[in-house]
């Protein structure tokens, strides 16, 4: 029979970056049950396919999933293939476009392989909701859809917005928050995870268990990680992400970029610092933000990369940045020419993969943010003769170079 932690010492790991817990005195009976009979809780975080690589900004609910596990029960991870071609209007201002099942198949491997950074996969059961959703018949579905009222839907603070405004609401995108809720009962959650912006869908999933005469699960719903810019939440589309697959040197500097009004905030999110060092490190954040916020950016790093990836990092910045070199192991780059031998500058930086986009190539600029050589570049529109100038180093931000070489055999 497997053992767990006393009651106060799991809550306390539970309550660590938690926004709300629904309803907390249920929790603490759950663990009490839990604890006597000795039998796991099943923990359930469902993923989201349409979005398969992953920032620190997922990696939050990712972690506490691992909190659990480490305490001892036992965590399901959903992938919905099903749910996925439906999608989720959570904060949606329209109706978004659904994917194909072989899209989110696909994209759920990803997650998966990329969550198993942080999860331990040995003790992880993941599964697919279509493996339930897909053999429901229609009578089953009006059923399901008779355990929830319209009302109750547009309580929904996105769908009453649209509602409002006069914009279209799909009758199928009522389906998504009862479909996630039929994954609790299919699995019989005893807690879920997600962010605060999955409260609603979280707590139709108690209701639809209790018609179910199940007993509802507890719904943890954890903050959302602003970004880089300090901002806004973490997403790829604003630029202001870390990714957890991306470069060591990458993802050193990028946290070292982040307001200092967010150190503390991402040691208690992001990082599996204990828990007990958490008041400490409030204080040294206040204190000496700018030491505080390279151990942050070496702790990220050694849990995505180790020990020494974390070290190799920390010494890049110092040589690139702070004193200013070129790195000795930059990449060469040979470009395609727009036309003879010139090149547009941001057609080059896209295409030596520094930039992502050229909407982003000229925000690059605009923040004084590219050079040739060390010498800056103030006109996005720029043109590069290859031939007359090549080989350069051309540099975008703190940390991303590329040796642009000419080669016209």
């Amino acid at each position: 029979m497997p053992t767990f932690p006393p009651i106060d010492e799991q809550l306390t790991q539970i309550r660590r970056g938690v926004e709300d817990i629904v309803p907390e005195d249920d929790l603490v009976d759950k663990l009490k049950q839990s604890r006597e009979a000795g039998t796991p809780l099943v923990v359930k975080l469902g993923c989201d396919p349409s979005r398969p690589d992953l920032h620190l900004g997922h990696a939050v609910v990712l972690r506490k999933l691992r909190q659990f596990q480490d305490l001892g029960h036992q965590a399901v991870l959903i992938v919905g293939d099903f749910t996925g071609m439906i999608g989720d209007p959570s904060g949606r201002s329209k109706t978004r476009p659904p994917l194909t099942f072989e899209e989110t198949r696909r994209n759920g491997e990803t997650y998966f392989e990329q969550a198993s950074k942080i999860l331990d996969p040995e003790r992880t059961r993941i599964v697919y909701n279509s493996e339930w959703l897909d053999q429901m018949t229609f009578s089953e579905v009006i059923e399901l859809a008779g355990k929830y009222t319209v009302a109750r839907m547009l309580e929904r603070d996105d769908f009453e917005k649209r509602y409002k405004a006069g914009e279209a609401i799909g009758v199928h995108e009522f389906l998504y928050p009862l479909a996630q809720a039929q994954d609790s009962v299919a699995i019989q959650s005893d807690i879920e995870l997600g962010g605060t912006d999955q409260r609603f869908n979280l707590l139709v999933g108690r209701s639809i268990q209790q018609a179910n005469g199940m007993a509802p699960q507890v719904c943890i719903m954890l903050p959302l990680l602003e970004g880089t810019d300090g901002a806004e939440k973490m997403s790829k589309s604003l630029d202001n992400y870390i990714g957890i697959d991306e470069a060591p040197e990458e993802m050193y500097g990028k946290t070292l970029s982040i307001p200092d009004e967010l150190i503390y905030r991402y040691f208690e999110l992001a990082t599996d610092v204990p828990t007990a060092e958490l008041p400490r490190l409030k204080t040294y954040a206040e204190d000496d933000p700018r030491n505080a916020k390279h151990d942050l950016a070496f702790a990220i790093v050694q849990m995505y990369h180790g020990e020494e990836a974390a070290k190799a990092a920390r010494q890049h910045f110092e040589k690139t940045v702070v004193q200013g070199d070129v790195p000795d192991d930059i990449e060469t780059f040979h470009p395609e020419p727009d036309e003879g031998t010139v090149i547009g500058l941001l057609n080059l930086m896209k295409q030596a993969g520094l930039t992502q986009s050229n909407s982003q190539g000229r925000r690059m600029v605009k923040q004084n943010a590219v050079s040739i050589d060390g010498e800056k570049v103030s006109d996005p529109y720029l043109d590069v003769d290859l031939a007359a100038q090549a080989p350069f180093v051309l540099k975008v931000g703190k940390r991303r170079y590329a040796q642009i070489v000419w080669d016209d055999a």
